[in-house]
């Protein structure tokens, strides 16, 4: 199983799993389909949205884990 880390593209998390989206959607991430996703990695998208990415990680990684 792939990692999803702050150092992934959102294009790349999206194809790791995209049952991701709702939680991108839900912390204020609406860059899903922006152009910018295909080389903006989760922790640059984060900082533009004022987002802090250690909670968006660890959202993220809880998600992760319960696929498991």
């Amino acid at each position: 199983m792939e990692t999803i880390t702050k150092d992934t593209t959102i294009a790349e998390a999206l194809q790791i799993d995209a049952g991701i989206i709702p939680i991108l959607l839900n912390s204020g991430m609406h860059c899903i389909g922006c152009p910018a996703s295909q080389g903006e990695t989760i922790e640059e998208a984060a900082m533009v949205h004022g987002i802090d990415v250690d909670e968006l990680m660890k959202d993220i990684t809880e998600y992760m884990n319960l696929k498991k």
